[in-house]
């Protein structure tokens, strides 16, 4: 993983050079018909960073990247997308944008009847117009930088679940993105995965000179990666910083979550009565289903 070569490496180097951010949300609120997920969210992320989004299940972080992606459309603010607002964009407009786009879904989401080659392929035949000569070198390049040029001609059902993940991140990079999105890359993996995994997510980031965003419940992995994390719950922005200032955060929510403490803002128990009320309680005859 130390030596890796990207041929068209060149071709962002020239944008990441610039001092405007890549990505701007701006006061974006999302809504489910009256079921509000994400409310007044502020976040930047600058060119050539990695950052990080965490938070429990359900708190948007999924959603955060829908609307970058233009899956959907925000309910008030924006988000910008190399200076332009990503709901403005017309069909052809949001096609062009998701050229310069790198998606790892959860668990890798690969298709399942072709072969790792084709599923790097897969963009590059897609969106271009490259000989076959020139897509097969390149996809041999994005697997070597994974290390799995050698598995090329495995199908999906014969990889562990850590060879998968990589096969989907040279699926992610294939097009040379200027935005890389990882949605739970470290889940269900084992030790040694999951330190490849973050490993190459750095690499890659600055080989590429691309951004990156790492949506995760992995908080100690993650710290080693990322230049700046945003923490969300209930929909809101709760905390920020870099690694460092996040670790020393004395923060109820962010050191409970860091940490992983069983009680803070996020309870252990489920509300219910007095525990004591409770149990002198006579208990009620169970119902029988044909009484």
């Amino acid at each position: 993983m130390n030596s890796l070569f990207f041929a068209t490496l060149p071709l962002l180097l020239a944008t990441s050079a610039s001092a405007d951010p890549l990505v701007q949300i701006r006061d974006l609120s999302f809504a489910y018909d009256s079921r509000s997920i994400l409310s007044g969210i502020n976040i930047t992320i600058p060119r050539g960073k990695v950052v990080a989004i965490m938070g429990p299940s359900g708190c948007g972080k999924t959603t955060t990247l829908r609307l970058i992606g233009g899956q959907l459309r925000p309910t008030a603010g924006e988000v910008l997308v190399a200076g332009q607002v990503v709901h403005e964009f017309d069909d052809d407009g949001l096609y062009r944008m998701r050229r310069r786009m790198g998606m790892l879904f959860q668990f890798g989401a690969l298709f399942t009847d072709m072969s790792v080659y084709d599923n790097v392929a897969f963009q590059m035949r897609e969106h271009t117009d490259l000989p076959e000569a020139l897509i097969h070198d390149l996809v041999l390049m994005k697997l070597h930088a994974v290390g799995l040029r050698g598995a090329h001609r495995l199908m999906p059902a014969e990889l562990s679940g850590g060879m998968a993940r990589r096969v989907a991140l040279a699926r992610a990079i294939a097009l040379d993105p200027m935005l890389i999105m990882y949605d739970e890359p470290f889940a269900g993996l084992d030790p040694i995965s999951l330190s490849i995994i973050g490993e190459l997510i750095r690499t890659l980031n600055d080989a590429l000179g691309a951004s990156s965003i790492v949506v995760t419940h992995d908080v100690h992995e993650s710290l080693k990666i990322v230049d700046y994390i945003y923490f969300v719950s209930e929909g809101k922005i709760v905390a920020e910083g870099t690694a460092e200032e996040i670790k020393e955060s004395q923060a109820p929510y962010v050191h409970q979550f860091v940490w992983g403490e069983a009680d803070g803002p996020v309870p252990f128990h489920y509300p219910a009565r007095p525990y004591g009320e409770e149990m002198m309680e006579q208990p009620s005859r169970p119902r029988r289903w044909w009484s």
